[in-house]
């Protein structure tokens, strides 16, 4: 052997025989074997993920969905677990979800969450350094690897037998369609029968997911009295749509803009003579003498809790209701995705995340402010047990945008933790 290598391998087992005792310190031989499971496995890991990321899955693709569905399918079925796709209505345009379950009888039910959709699509998987570039491998085919890992690990070290889990990879995260009842409803009948829901969006440096902010839209519709300009701002003309649209925008940013884990966004606008609006898109025409007859404006909501969402409602439609004369105006809401409001039960999981993840020797895990995450599938189950997210793949950029890329290096480490919170809850 190279004497130079020979001294890099000496150093290298007196630093181990030094650091070994104290990283398995607080970990059980099980747990031991989970961990080295990981650390043998990564390559093969890392071909799983070119493989999801290559396979292309943008929302309304309901082939590609069910493709990538379909690789992660034929891994849940090695390790023994009970595999199925369930289809949505043709009418619904998505392709459904992967559910994979064990079938044990003891220990904690454990929900594990995450999806095969992705909003943008066309970037293959390449590596430079430590980075990985593709679409989707933030958000979050990184975070679906990462459960599968953790779990052949636990199955590897015989761990995973007499457990209760279940896998739902859904298949529309990204852009879910009407009715939930139909399209969140298996995910809704797995919590029922669940005790602990684990979600595998990405990890934001070394804190987890405690809540997350709901998604909801509106349209605000102004009709107003029209003429000639001349006539604006005058009794029996009124003061047209524009100016009361812009009454109710300002009086939305001041008296709303300021809460806590609120926010409202105006995102679409079209006003004149005649408006039309479809598809994200409007058009608008009007003369500079004419009083303009209509507003039409898209917007959403971004709120903590459902309390707050409706309050937020309550004061805007107040504020939309006390119309400018020459005008009437109305406000519709639609419902998007709910809150996930922190909760007691969900720190507990956090801190048993922390715990394992000192046990480790990875360092303390915090909680994510929920204003700098945006609404996710896990609140959909929130509400009837304790969750956790924002556990799946680190270091992600450029979520929904092209030159998406995670770091490949916090696989290890993420995975890790992930499968020794699994164990350690099932037991």
């Amino acid at each position: 052997m190279n004497p130079n290598v020979m001294k890099k391998l000496l150093v290298f087992i007196a630093l181990f025989s030094i650091l070994a005792p104290q990283y398995f310190a607080q970990v059980d031989p099980k747990e031991r074997q989970i961990v080295e499971y990981i650390d043998k496995h990564q390559s093969q890991a890392l071909e799983l993920l070119k493989r999801s990321v290559d396979t292309e899955s943008p929302t309304e693709d309901v082939v590609g969905v069910k493709a990538d569905g379909m690789i992660f399918s034929k891994e849940f079925a090695s390790i023994g677990m009970n595999v199925k796709w369930l289809d949505l209505p043709a009418s619904m345009k998505r392709a459904g979800h992967l559910l994979a379950e064990t079938t044990g009888t003891k220990g904690k039910r454990l929900l594990l969450l995450g999806h095969l959709d992705t909003v943008l699509k066309g970037e293959k998987y390449r590596v430079e350094g430590n980075t990985a570039y593709g679409t989707g491998i933030a958000d979050m085919k990184g975070g679906n690897v990462i459960i599968l890992q953790a779990l052949k690990a636990l199955h590897a070290a015989g761990a995973l037998k007499d457990t209760r889990i279940i896998v739902m990879l859904t298949g529309d995260e990204e852009d879910s369609v009407d009715p939930v009842e139909v399209a969140r409803g298996d995910m809704i009948k797995a919590a029922k029968r669940s005790d602990i829901a684990l979600s595998f969006e990405g990890t934001v440096n070394n804190t987890a997911t405690v809540g997350r902010r709901g998604s909801s839209s509106w349209t605000l519709e102004i009709t107003a009295k029209t003429g000639h300009s001349s006539q604006i701002l005058r009794e029996g003309m009124g003061n047209g749509a524009i100016f009361e649209a812009s009454r109710i925008l300002n009086e939305f940013r001041e008296k709303l803009g300021s809460e806590k884990y609120l926010s409202f966004n105006p995102a679409l606008i079209v006003g004149g003579t005649t408006v039309e609006t479809k598809d994200a898109a409007g058009t608008a025409s009007g003369k500079t003498n004419v009083v303009p007859a209509r507003v039409l404006i898209n917007g959403d909501l971004r709120f903590i809790s459902e309390s707050q969402k409706t309050n937020a409602r309550d004061r805007m439609r107040e504020i939309v209701s006390r119309s400018l004369a020459g005008t009437t105006s109305k406000i519709t809401f639609f419902d998007g995705l709910p809150a996930m409001t922190p909760n007691e039960g969900n720190y507990k999981l956090l801190e048993q995340l922390d715990q394992v993840s000192q046990d480790l020797g990875f360092g303390k895990v915090e909680a994510l402010d929920p204003g700098d995450r945006g609404a996710g599938d896990v609140a959909f189950v929130s509400d009837l047990i304790p969750s956790l997210d924002g556990i799946g793949i680190g270091g992600g950029r450029n979520s929904h945008a092209t030159g998406e890329s995670a770091r490949i290096d916090t696989m290890p480490m993420l995975t890790k933790r992930a499968a020794i919170l699994i164990y350690r809850l099932t037991r």
